[in-house]
């Protein structure tokens, strides 16, 4: 007789959680749902406290939802920065002594052309979207161990993107050194998984597609606007809260807990046609 229930399956009731880039995009969508499924404390970082789109905000927004039970805590970082990490580890030791899901979201990216591209913009990629999510996974290891059991492992989440299975942008707009990182931090969660199974930590990758954004609107625009990739996507549409959200709590619940070291796609289909992404 199977010892679960639907409700249960999905749930993530006294779940303490950290969502880097929280404030917005798919880091809020992500928040948004573990507060929903019952976590009891959600920790989100960004650069930034205030404005329109900082960690304050986006605290009153997620402590606003209706029926939650747990509650939502901001804290600035740049997670680029190991010490800036290793600060946040302090800081989330002050309120919960366990630490149960890490969802590394914090992402940056850069366009343009292959032989002008500045050193600068690399660097920043790379310290961002490899080096601190691999600083990320090892600061946080030992909370995340000792909360972890065989049955209920620990779970990391690297969110990653599409890119880093295909060859998306090259070009006058080209991102390949973000494309390069998204396949390294691929590899990274492959690599984490087999180093961390052992201590009942999982590590899988959601890669999404495009989901409107501050971070992709630019490109989505030069890419001939929101409609024309809807009709270039197999499912005639782009990314919506859900989709991320429902992802991330399959991955992150019950119902997931034997999954370690997979990379899952968010996108529609899109990655599989050689359509107008393309063609730049």
């Amino acid at each position: 007789m199977s010892d679960f229930t639907i409700n249960n399956l999905f749930a993530l009731d006294g779940k303490v959680a950290l969502v880097t880039g929280g404030s917005r995009g798919l880091g809020l969508h992500a928040a948004t749902a573990f507060l929903l499924a019952g976590a009891k404390t959600v920790f989100i970082s960004a650069r930034k406290a205030g404005g329109e789109q900082g960690i304050d905000q986006a605290v009153a927004r997620l402590n606003a939802l209706p029926g939650i039970r747990g509650r939502a805590i901001g804290i600035a970082a740049n997670v680029a920065q190991v010490d800036d990490i290793a600060r946040l580890v302090t800081s989330i030791q002050e309120h919960e002594s366990r630490l149960d899901i890490l969802i590394a979201n914090a992402g940056a990216t850069w366009g343009g052309p292959f032989e002008p591209t500045p050193d600068w913009s690399s660097q920043k990629i790379l310290d961002l979207n490899v080096r601190g999510v691999f600083n990320l996974a090892r600061l946080f290891a030992p909370f995340l161990s000792a909360s972890g059991t065989a049955k209920d492992p620990s779970r990391i989440i690297i969110v990653s993107s599409t890119a880093g299975t295909n060859v998306p942008h090259v070009g006058d707009h080209g991102t390949i050194m973000y494309s390069a990182s998204k396949a390294a931090a691929h590899h990274l969660a492959r690599n984490l998984a087999v180093e961390l199974g052992p201590r009942n930590i999982t590590t899988n990758t959601v890669a999404p597609g495009f989901f409107p954004s501050k971070l992709a609107n630019g490109l989505i625009e030069q890419l001939g606007g929101q409609d024309q990739l809807e009709r270039d996507n197999p499912r005639g549409r782009l990314g919506e809260p859900a989709d991320i959200a429902g992802v991330m709590l399959f991955l992150c619940s019950r119902a997931g807990s034997y999954v370690n070291g997979e990379d899952i796609a968010v996108d529609g289909g899109a990655r599989l046609g050689a359509g107008r992404l393309t063609k730049l």
